[in-house]
């Protein structure tokens, strides 16, 4: 049986980091993010679509393909690109006979409930990290991929930065255990070990 380590944590606090760093596979809740011509998103006070607002995300898509991914091993799953706001085709997500398996995102707590409803065990994790740190990491990784216009990402920045502690507590209370990445490297050794 896999175990589904259901990893969340702020942007830039190294979630697909963590994933790469472990070689363990996972499946990217990024990916399941709405087209930003997809009717009724929620927008901010300036007008932009509001990609921090779980009202953005496929939820139901994602609990699908984590359903999948643990049948079969493997489930075929959008490619959003963050730049272009939609999908820009498929990737197949192969977790063969991988032991551990981590669902990563910022909206990780918001599939936690989907997760119980459907039977889904997961260990929810909340990545723990300076969320000053996190600011410098995620501002420094969305320039360099030019994932939005600078002027955007600074203020989002900013604003994300300032958000982060009440994100922190509300997954802390509905059951994420917040971990360090030292940590979190050996709670996946560990999960690989008990396999």
């Amino acid at each position: 049986m896999r175990t589904v380590i259901l990893l969340a944590g702020p942007s830039g606090s190294g979630k697909s980091r963590l994933a790469r760093t472990t070689a363990t596979p996972q499946l990217r809740l990024d990916d399941f993010y709405h087209a930003e011509d997809h009717p009724g998103l929620p927008r901010r006070d300036t007008g932009l679509v509001d990609w921090d607002d779980v009202g953005t995300w496929n939820l139901p898509a994602a609990i699908d393909a984590l359903r999948e991914v643990l049948a079969t091993g493997r489930a075929e799953v959008p490619e959003y690109s963050i730049a272009l706001s939609r999908a820009t085709g498929t990737h197949l997500v192969d977790v063969s006979d991988a032991p551990v398996v981590i669902a990563e995102g910022i909206f990780a707590p918001d599939l936690l409930a989907a997760c119980r409803e459907h039977g889904v065990d997961v260990t929810p994790v909340w990545l723990d990290r300076s969320r000053h740190a996190n600011f410098v990491r995620r501002l420094r990784r969305d320039l360099a991929g030019h994932r939005k216009p600078p002027a955007v990402l600074v203020r989002r920045g900013l604003m994300l930065w300032r958000e982060e502690r009440a994100k922190r507590r509300r997954a802390l209370d509905l059951g994420f255990r917040p971990l360090g990445m030292a940590q979190a490297n050996q709670l996946i050794e560990d999960l690989r070990a008990g396999a």
